[in-house]
C-alpha cells in the first residue's frame, strides 16, 4: 500500500479531490501515509477517524485527509465548514464519501479498495478531465 502511495504521489497536483473507497480496515490511510511519505513528509501521518480531517503542509501545498466514517447526516458536512478546504492549493483526500452525497466537490480520482482472501485490490480511476491527466502520467514499473 505504501509503495502504491509513492507512485500515486507522482501523478498528484494542487486542486485534486480524490475518493477513497473501501470497507474498515481496506487499507485507506496507509494508503494516504504513503502518499504523504511520497510527497517527502516525514512526521507521523495519523487516520482522522476521530478529529474528522488531519492536515499536513508540505512545502506550499496543503493537504487534507477527511474521514466522514462517523457521520450520521451528510449536512453534517455543512456544519463542520470543511467546504474552504477544497481550494487550487491543495489536495483532499475523503473517506466514506457517500456520507455527504451530493455536498462535496466532484472527485478527480476515485480510489476503490476491496479486501480479498489474500491481499487487495485497488483500482484506480479518473472521474474529471484534471483525473484522466493525472492517470495520464502514471509512472512506468516495467
Amino acid at each position: 500500500m505504501r509503495i502504491l502511495g509513492k507512485n500515486i504521489a507522482t501523478i498528484l497536483k494542487p486542486g485534486l479531490v480524490i475518493f477513497l473507497n473501501g470497507n474498515l480496515g481496506a487499507g485507506k490511510t496507509t494508503l494516504v501515509r504513503g502518499i504523504l511519505h511520497g510527497l517527502g513528509y516525514l512526521d507521523v501521518v495519523k487516520s482522522p477517524t476521530y478529529n474528522l480531517v488531519e492536515i499536513y503542509k508540505i512545502s506550499k501545498l496543503y493537504l487534507y485527509h477527511f474521514d466522514l466514517y462517523r457521520f450520521n447526516d451528510p449536512y453534517e458536512w455543512e456544519e463542520a465548514g470543511f467546504r474552504d478546504y477544497f481550494n487550487c492549493h491543495s489536495i483532499c483526500f475523503i473517506e466514506w464519501p457517500e456520507k455527504a452525497t451530493g455536498l462535496l466537490p466532484a472527485a478527480d480520482l476515485r480510489i476503490d479498495f476491496e479486501i480479498l482472501e489474500s491481499g487487495r485490490n485497488i483500482a484506480v480511476y479518473a472521474d474529471t478531465n484534471v483525473g484522466e491527466q493525472c492517470l495520464a502520467h502514471w509512472p512506468d514499473t516495467k
